[in-house]
């Protein structure tokens, strides 16, 4: 579901310059993530974000996986700030952590 919701994002018109400036194509950014990640099959989504439940399964998501962050742009996500000791976090905010040496992201 969330590879789905990849595709659709990547579909933005605002990734399309971007991606074409690189030469690839969306099909082949999702094929070299799905090679660069573990998928997850999580056996319980919970009820977290009430004005959206569809990111619920994000939640559920980076639950099965022991994320310690949630990478996100999502208003929704971002106002609930963790959950299960678990960040969520803007690009910005990963990246600043990443490059202040946090391995927490």
């Amino acid at each position: 579901m969330l590879i789905e919701e990849l595709v659709n994002t990547l579909g933005y018109e605002k990734f399309a310059k971007r991606i074409a400036q690189y030469k690839t194509s969306i099909a082949a950014l999702v094929a070299q993530y799905e090679a660069m990640v573990a998928l997850v099959s999580p056996t319980h989504t919970p009820r977290v974000v009430t004005d959206d439940p569809d990111d619920d399964h994000v939640i559920a998501c980076a639950v099965a996986a022991s994320a310690k962050s949630i990478v996100s742009g999502d208003k929704h996500l971002l106002a609930i700030k963790s959950y299960q000791n678990i960040s969520i976090i803007t690009a910005a905010e990963a990246v600043s952590r990443l490059a202040a040496g946090d391995s927490a992201c």
